[in-house]
């Protein structure tokens, strides 16, 4: 072969190497309980363990009770529902979720949670596949699903759980958190027509049917939020004499009464006193 042109081959296969993406790496997950998604380079990133306990999740004891029921058979390899997570905001769904793993994952170190945002839900038939077979157990969250963007996210949240011709994954089991039972955005944009906005509207509503198991989260009412303040308080010590006056004037302020305001109130309690909190 002529010299010059063997150079010339030997350089355009080095530019041919450059150019072809690394080899991928199988995903490690032994390194943390807790994972998140990193949209952008497709990796499984390891996160802090959740430092809620499950036992100071108060007024859903019906909720937790419902959900570690789920993840106990999950964690033992017996069939179990997805679960949607719905209900009005700051009831405590997503700490619930993180929470319950925890308590479950505690006593089974086969169990993992993966956290993908709702912006990524077209990703979701792609992580499946990635974590099917492997030998760990995992649940996948994804806090505040909606469908602002139409029927392309719902019809790949679909994908993902039905799992195509392989069927979904045996050792995946998704949570979803939404504010809304059937995952649909406030308005349906009708550019397309009437009849395409209608069509989209099935193709989103379709999607909870997909869950299983619905879990829902209504509107606290005062004794429940009088209560839960009360618990946090004699937790902490954290001692005032006027505390169910001060409590309520808080979720007045705030328009709410719920966990996580309780929560609020407690932390801006136990500043206010000088007091650390554990979480």
């Amino acid at each position: 072969m002529d010299p010059d042109i063997a150079v010339s081959l030997h350089r355009i296969a080095e530019a041919l190497e450059r150019l072809a993406p690394a080899p991928s790496t199988p995903a490690a997950f032994d390194d943390a309980k807790l994972f998140r998604l990193d949209p952008g380079s497709g990796r499984y990133v390891p996160a802090p363990d959740f430092a809620l306990p499950l036992e100071l999740l108060l007024g859903v004891d019906r909720q937790k009770q419902r959900l570690v029921d789920c993840l106990d058979r999950f964690a033992m390899g017996l069939p179990a529902n997805h679960v949607l997570l719905w209900g009005v905001r700051g009831a405590g769904k997503s700490s619930l979720a993180k929470a319950a793993f925890m308590a479950v994952a505690g006593a089974n170190t086969a169990m993992r949670l993966v956290e993908v945002d709702s912006d990524s839900v077209t990703s979701l038939p792609a992580v499946f596949e990635s974590l099917r077979g492997r030998p760990e157990r995992f649940v996948v969250l994804c806090d505040d699903l909606s469908f602002e963007d139409g029927a392309a996210a719902a019809k790949a949240l679909k994908s993902a759980l039905e799992g195509g011709v392989a069927g979904p994954p045996a050792n995946v089991l998704m949570i979803a958190t939404s504010n809304r039972r059937h995952l649909m955005p406030r308005a349906h944009s009708e550019a397309g027509g009437p009849l395409a906005a209608s069509e989209d509207a099935e193709e989103e509503v379709s999607v909870s049917d997909r869950f299983g198991a619905w879990i829902g989260f209504g509107p606290m009412d005062q004794d429940t939020y009088l209560n839960v303040v009360r618990a946090y308080a004699q937790t902490f010590a954290l001692e005032t004499p006027d505390l169910d006056r001060r409590a309520l004037q808080w979720s007045r302020l705030r328009g709410a009464r719920s966990g996580r305001v309780a929560w609020q109130f407690t932390r801006d309690l136990a500043g206010e006193l000088g007091r650390s909190l554990p979480l």
